[in-house]
């Protein structure tokens, strides 16, 4: 068969520095994005019209190891809390024959700086550092099927925790984010709420205390029932315990 290359139009910047705590889907969380153009595609004249456009999907690759750790033709979706099998084109899982993924989020617009030209997005699902291939506009009277059919994924999940932050852990995300810029506390609270643990985690009631990273942060929290507790936020220049 014919191989088919592509050649990835933009790298995505993104708060999610860690595979773990991506949200599962996008617009699940309100993480804010920049699809970084690479030459020669970094040209205003490319996203001309776009303007009136509120979404936009994105075509890219999952990378990191999915790009060599092959596939398999069932797989265990979270959504199934891992135990049920599907087949893989029937989920949305990273390891694929063609590892591609589709995210649709809002856009909005150009921006540049020391980096370069980038498209500013929010409800991102992608992890830092991620190959884009192609951008396109979302239209709502094509795209959007209101009566589609969603098999085993009828609803978007529950928020699975409320989310609170120790003292110590509230006043070391406001120092990494005095202005709140990076909306730090509001991520770290929508991120853990929708219990980015593993589907399976029920299998391991004595396990408690676990940690995600954003941006430049790792994260601690730790579970008591219904409620997540944000212990401590250290960053790479507080260095590690």
């Amino acid at each position: 068969m014919t191989v088919i290359a592509f050649e990835p139009i933009a790298t995505a910047r993104t708060p999610f520095t860690d595979k773990f705590g991506i949200p599962r889907q996008p617009r699940l969380v309100d993480a804010p994005g920049r699809i970084l153009l690479h030459p020669p595609y970094d040209r205003r004249e490319a996203f001309a019209g776009l303007d009136g456009f509120s979404h936009v999907w994105l075509l890219w690759v999952f990378h990191d190891d999915c790009l060599t750790a092959g596939w398999k033709p069932t797989v265990r979706p979270p959504r199934l809390g891992g135990r049920r099998s599907v087949g893989v084109f029937a989920s949305r899982a990273p390891y694929r024959p063609n590892p591609i993924g589709l995210s649709a989020v809002a856009h909005h617009g150009l921006a540049a700086d020391g980096d370069g030209l980038a498209l500013q997005v929010s409800g991102i699902d992608l992890l830092d550092g991620t190959p884009v291939l192609d951008i396109k506009p979302y239209v709502p009277y094509a795209d959007a099927i209101a009566d589609a059919a969603a098999g085993f994924a009828q609803a978007e999940p529950d928020r699975r925790f409320s989310v609170d932050l120790t003292e110590d852990a509230a006043a070391s995300v406001a120092a990494r984010d005095p202005d709140n810029a990076l909306a730090l506390r509001r991520l770290i609270e929508q991120v853990i709420a929708q219990d980015p643990r593993p589907g399976y985690m029920d299998r391991y009631p004595g396990r408690t205390a676990f940690g995600l990273r954003l941006y430049d942060c790792d994260i601690r929290w730790r579970v008591d029932g219904d409620t997540a507790l944000v212990t401590h936020c250290i960053t790479d220049a507080d260095g590690h315990p």
